[in-house]
């Protein structure tokens, strides 16, 4: 059966990652990787498109409509359809992802940072509170629960990138340097990754504008990539027309071979392998 590491880089912008992400540019550009520009949901905010992401529901439906909704989920999510169809997951990620996946909410930095034997919906969780947590240490975290636990469904969750473009804008050296080494540590583990048998979906939950804000309906704000290494997407480049974050959510649970939530989207706008590409 598959299994699918997603890694949900904090605001990593559209544009930015097509400037940026020379590895998975050259997968795209050798069809090896399939491309999409995706429009996430409104606001462009961090917890509500985390939501969003991972239960394939837009805000409305789920509930979590601001930063400052700290409660579990409520909603059917990817952590919890694995388990209650017999496949394990693990996340190495910010703090808000427990407050809405584990028994834990408020997050508590000496109570909650390892739970390598979770509550709630995740089975092995690694978090951290920090914005400034190097990328390249989530990476390792990510990395250690795979290498211990080989989930079916791995979330890895860096934030530097948001955090460089909140200090210093889109428009900066700084969060394009922050963009090349988030992008640059999945080159370092891809073939450990596909060796391990793991299809990749790289995407952000939101942009970063030229003011260092996000939360909004400019383009800058609400469009990110999604890069996808899967025998089961057909390669190309599809980003002449945005599509919506709501396909994640559902298109994991097709890969992992499980049935998709309840209220989840029926009908993908990911291309399946076997159909020509543009």
């Amino acid at each position: 059966m598959k299994k699918v590491i997603l890694v949900m880089i904090d605001a990593q912008g559209f544009e930015t990652a097509v400037q940026r992400a020379g590895f998975l540019e050259h997968l795209c550009e050798v069809g090896l990787a399939a491309k999409y520009r995706v429009a996430c949901g409104l606001p462009s905010s961090s917890r509500p498109m985390y939501e969003t992401i991972l239960t394939g529901l837009p805000v409305s439906e789920h509930g979590i409509y601001s930063n400052q909704t700290v409660r579990r989920s409520t909603s059917e999510n990817l952590f919890a359809l694995t388990r209650r169809h017999g496949r394990t997951n693990a996340a190495a990620a910010y703090g808000w992802v427990s407050e809405l996946y584990t028994d834990h909410a408020p997050f508590d930095v000496f109570r909650d940072r390892m739970q390598l034997d979770g509550s709630g919906d995740i089975d092995h969780g690694i978090f951290y509170i920090e914005d400034t947590y190097p990328d390249s240490h989530l990476y390792a975290d990510g990395e250690m629960l795979r290498q211990m636990y080989h989930p079916d469904f791995l979330l890895i969750h860096p934030m530097n990138v948001d955090d460089m473009g909140h200090r210093h804008t889109a428009a900066s050296r700084e969060y394009g340097h922050a963009s090349e080494v988030s992008f640059d540590q999945i080159a370092i583990l891809f073939d450990r990754w596909r060796e391990d048998g793991y299809d990749l979906l790289v995407t952000g939950d939101h942009g970063m504008d030229l003011l260092g804000m996000h939360g909004g309906n400019e383009a800058i704000q609400r469009e990110v990539p999604l890069y996808i290494v899967s025998d089961a997407a057909e390669p190309g480049d599809y980003t002449d027309h945005a599509i919506s974050n709501l396909n994640i959510a559902p298109f994991i649970c097709d890969l992992l071979e499980i049935p998709r939530g309840e209220h989840m989207i029926s009908a993908l706008e990911i291309v399946p392998k076997g159909v020509a590409s543009k």
